[in-house]
């Protein structure tokens, strides 16, 4: 019964999510579900099992959360993210149409730029392109998200994206863990996801399928609008890429900053410094991009009051983000809790493929993933129910925690991308299409991604790469 309630609060999670009710309100919700039918106390669940990790997650990783937001907001007002994009996608033309978007979205998400403002940057340029080449509109999401949501996001080295920076607490790794691996997963994802979309438009063409007939959201491009020269425009990302590499690859980092904090007794969230050098380091980095992507667009945004306006409008969009993720963590924790999920953990922990905890990590993750709707949220849930004994597990065969972290991160960008993820609803909505005309594309790119994984862990038994 009680592992039957846990599979219903996990169902009701997903369904609710999917009909677009916030995870905010209704995380909880389930979560007391699941702990009533397993005859725990509702209040004590929710005050002490619940907020308690929320809180704690909201501790770690406000920051990056917030920094990011802004950052994101910064290179949209200031037209910095168009300006990039637009070079890419004029310079390729065309006659590269699919392969143009997905570069751009590839740069600005390496850059740090996050996954919606991406959205709305290249959309506009991205449906000129693809109305001009006659290419069908349905396929432009699906090309969208190969750039923006996939390699970029959690397989190359050094992306400066949630999913990459989330493992780096739990197994004392740096986002550029395991480079050699995810540098191979990355561009094969990119490369397979590239056929793949050619291949469609082929089919397209040889029906006679043009671009269609669309009314929903058909951007308008201003042809007096001046938009920032793109070498500009990448200083910020290459200001973020260059200051966290070596903040965290060339800075040496005192051993002993925390001491004093543990002397106070205060609720320390990270065991020991080089479990937060990634945090900290991208902290420093995101604020460097920050300041300079004011510096270098301020003129564009005319005045000191839109400065405030976009500065805040980062900060206030980041708290949506941040709870939603939290939410789920607390409800993941709630979970962890119960009795019942003793058989549940022991079923995960008992997938022993090749001896080692890789299989078993990339199934909990990319389960996790698909069923919140959320790779940020999928990871961390899982992660804080079993990093310690994945962890432990590779200790006792020798494993390296990179390998953990890299196959964490990627299996994250698996199975999220279904229907009821949000950045899927948001990239249509965008787009002006529906799930029916363009979710397919979209699921073949989940698909990959999911395999992917697979196909890293499996180089790397056989290899022993990072």
């Amino acid at each position: 019964m009680e592992v039957i309630g846990i599979l219903l609060s996990l169902f009701l999670l997903m369904f609710f999510a999917y009909r677009g009710f916030s995870v905010i309100l209704f995380a909880p919700v389930f979560a007391l579900l699941a702990a009533s039918l397993s005859g725990l106390s509702l209040m004590p669940a929710y005050t002490e099992l619940f907020m308690a990790k929320a809180v704690t997650y909201i501790k770690s990783f406000f920051p990056v959360f917030l920094l990011g937001a802004v950052f994101g907001k910064m290179m949209e007002d200031t037209g910095l993210a168009k300006g990039i994009a637009h070079a890419i996608i004029k310079s390729l033309g065309k006659d590269r149409a699919i392969l143009s978007i997905v570069l751009a979205g590839c740069v600005l998400t390496y850059g740090g730029v996050s996954l919606f403002v991406v959205v709305f940057a290249i959309y506009p340029f991205a449906s000129a392109l693809f109305k001009e080449a006659d290419i069908p509109k349905r396929l432009l999401p699906a090309t969208i998200a190969l750039g923006a949501f996939t390699a970029t996001m959690d397989s190359l080295p050094g992306t400066p994206q949630i999913q990459n920076l989330i493992p780096t607490n739990f197994f004392g790794t740096n986002i550029y863990a395991a480079p050699i691996l995810g540098l191979l997963g990355g561009f094969a994802i990119l490369g397979c996801g590239i056929l793949w979309l050619e291949h469609r438009r082929k089919q397209a063409a040889a029906k006679g399928e043009g671009y269609g007939n669309h009314t929903l959201n058909e951007p308008e491009i201003k042809t007096d609008t001046k938009l920032p020269s793109w070498q500009l425009a990448v200083l910020p990302l290459l200001a973020v890429l260059v200051v966290n590499f070596l903040m965290t690859n060339i800075f040496t980092w005192n051993p002993d900053m925390l001491e004093p904090f543990k002397a106070m007794k205060l609720p320390m969230t990270a065991p020991a410094v080089k479990n937060v050098i990634s945090i900290w380091s991208l902290i420093i980095a995101l604020v460097t991009g920050i300041g300079l992507a004011i510096a270098l667009g301020y003129r564009n945004l005319g005045s000191t009051g839109m400065l405030a306006k976009s500065l805040n409008a980062g900060a206030i969009g980041s708290l949506l983000a941040i709870m939603n993720t939290a939410s789920e963590v607390g409800y993941g924790n709630v979970i962890a809790s119960l009795s019942g999920f003793k058989s549940i953990s022991s079923a995960l922990m008992s997938i022993k493929v090749g001896g080692s905890p890789l299989v078993s990590e990339a199934v909990t993750v990319n389960v996790l993933a698909g069923v919140t709707g959320s790779a940020s949220g999928g990871m961390s849930i899982a992660l804080d129910l079993m990093a310690k004994d994945w962890l432990a597990w590779a200790n006792s065969i020798g494993m390296s925690p990179e390998i953990l972290h890299r196959v964490a991160s990627m299996a994250s960008g698996g199975m999220d991308t279904l229907p009821h993820n949000g950045a899927v609803i948001t990239l249509l909505a965008v787009c002006g299409l529906t799930h029916k005309d363009s979710y397919g594309d979209i699921f073949v790119l989940t698909c990959l991604k999911t395999f992917m994984v697979f196909v890293v862990i499996f180089l790397h038994s056989i290899t022993g790469l990072l």
